[in-house]
């Protein structure tokens, strides 16, 4: 309790916070627009991988298990994968933002591929052959029809995949790329325990918000008929939603 203290007394102080070079308002920044970033990336790439897969079937089995692989990397793992790759392309280059983003990015797919065929796969079949019935092209069945049945799903990894890599994203201060894992790495270097677990609460509540922030999200995007039929599905600790059956 008495370390607790210690931490939230280090926030209290308004120095800090201003300090235009270490300052937390500045890691802050780092922490947030590198996991933003990221988490794009990861949206970009992953989902429609996910969506493609969920909806034709075509290389699943493949697909998941190397998303399931690259689940098991541990975090760092990524970092250390990425990091002497970047320099050896980048150069100096490939230091700081660089190899943060791509290793974060990596870390966040997974979830996010791994729940879009979940929730893709689930649909109900009849609803995909009365929209074809109708008319509806493919794309349009998986604009339409699916992706709409499938969001609480699809929302469902996002999230998991937000939080992962704010989380994580402290591991970036060890290759450069700033962010409030600074504070900690600065901390056990010169003993200052109060600015380590000053800084650990800060991410805790940065990760907090975000899922506070997704799970609002999802309320809001998933349209009422969905919600009345069945809550979204949860998250097993392997990442994947299981489907809900209403009842």
């Amino acid at each position: 309790m008495e370390l607790f203290g210690q931490g939230i007394a280090w926030l209290a102080d308004p120095a800090n916070w201003t300090d235009p070079r270490n300052g937390i308002f500045l890691r802050l920044w780092e922490h947030v627009s590198l996991s933003a970033a990221a988490l794009a990336a990861a949206i970009a790439i992953g989902l429609p991988i996910g969506v493609w897969i969920g909806h034709t079937g075509r290389g699943a089995t493949a697909v998941i298990a190397i998303a399931n692989i690259g689940r098991a990397v541990p975090s760092i793992g990524w970092l250390g994968i990425v990091f002497p790759l970047t320099l050896v392309a980048f150069g100096r280059g490939g230091l700081g933002f660089v190899p943060s983003v791509i290793a974060l990015t990596a870390l966040g797919i997974p979830p996010i591929v791994t729940n879009a065929y979940a929730g893709m796969r689930e649909v109900d079949a009849d609803l995909v052959e009365a929209g074809r019935g109708m008319g509806m092209r493919e794309m349009d069945v998986v604009r339409q029809v699916e992706i709409p049945v499938a969001l609480p799903v699809i929302l469902a990894g996002i999230r998991v995949s937000a939080v992962q890599i704010v989380a994580t994203a402290t591991l970036a201060a060890i290759v450069g790329g700033g962010t409030l894992g600074d504070f900690i790495i600065q901390g056990i270097f010169v003993r200052a325990l109060d600015r380590v677990v000053g800084a650990a609460i800060l991410v805790a509540i940065l990760a907090i918000l975000t899922e506070l922030a997704f799970s609002l999200l999802e309320r809001r995007a998933i349209s009422p008929g969905i919600r009345r039929g069945g809550q979204a599905a949860p998250i097993e600790p392997g990442g994947v939603a299981l489907p809900r059956v209403a009842g």
